[in-house]
């Protein structure tokens, strides 16, 4: 029995050859109906099994700080700016210090509509309607800076507005109703991280209230 190699010839089944009584319209009925069972068969899906689960993420508490800290960008109003070859940019050598104690700010700015605010060149202190506000020292300087917190008054702290999650209010333009929607766990998280940075004793001046003379620093 001679098949070309036709689309016809899929219908062709070898045991079609055993039925010499049937007709040749039968056998193609036939072929034509195990041609469609079994390209049926071949192109039904397997069953899916459950997909893969990612592996659990191996990130510390630090680097997940770490990464807060960078995306929260802290430090633009605590690491002090000094002018580079292109500009303004952070001092890294005194990253997250806060305000330096070396810049004395006696006054504010006079200011004019529109213009409510002002800012130091360093980017750390901040003068407006509140007073005079100046960037924290964040590195974990037990005297000056964070090395004197627990965990528990820093997230206090950005859930309440209060400095050390019980004292003055934290003032413009610390955004920490912002921060303090953080998770506790990215809120731990942070306090790590700030915890491992490197301390660096510098001591930022008191927050000034409208019309007070500077604070004196220690």
């Amino acid at each position: 029995m001679t098949h070309d190699s036709s689309a016809a010839s899929f219908l062709f089944h070898p045991t079609l050859e055993l039925l010499p009584d049937m007709s040749t319209r039968s056998l193609r009925r036939i072929a034509a109906t195990l041609a469609a069972v079994s390209l049926s068969a071949a192109c039904t899906a397997p069953e899916r099994s459950e997909p893969v689960k990612p592996a659990a993420p191996t990130t510390t508490p630090v680097e997940r700080g770490r990464y807060i800290a960078i995306v929260g960008a802290c430090g633009d109003c605590h690491t002090p700016f000094k002018m580079g070859a292109n500009g303004p940019e952070p001092d890294m050598s005194r990253m997250l210090s806060g305000h330096p104690e070396t810049v004395s700010v006696t006054s504010a700015p006079a200011l004019a509509p529109p213009f409510a605010w002002a800012g130091t060149a360093t980017n750390t202190a901040f003068a407006g309607p509140w007073g005079i506000s100046f960037a924290m020292n964040l590195t974990p300087d037990v005297d000056t800076g964070l090395g004197s917190w627990n965990e528990e008054m820093f997230v206090k702290a950005l859930r309440t507005g209060k400095h050390m999650g019980e004292s003055r209010p934290i003032q413009p333009p610390m955004p920490w109703s912002w921060y303090g929607q953080m998770s506790d766990d990215d809120l731990k998280a942070l306090f790590a991280y700030l915890r491992s940075v490197p301390a660096i004793r510098n001591r930022p001046p008191a927050y000034q209230p409208p019309g007070a003379p500077p604070a004196a620093t220690k």
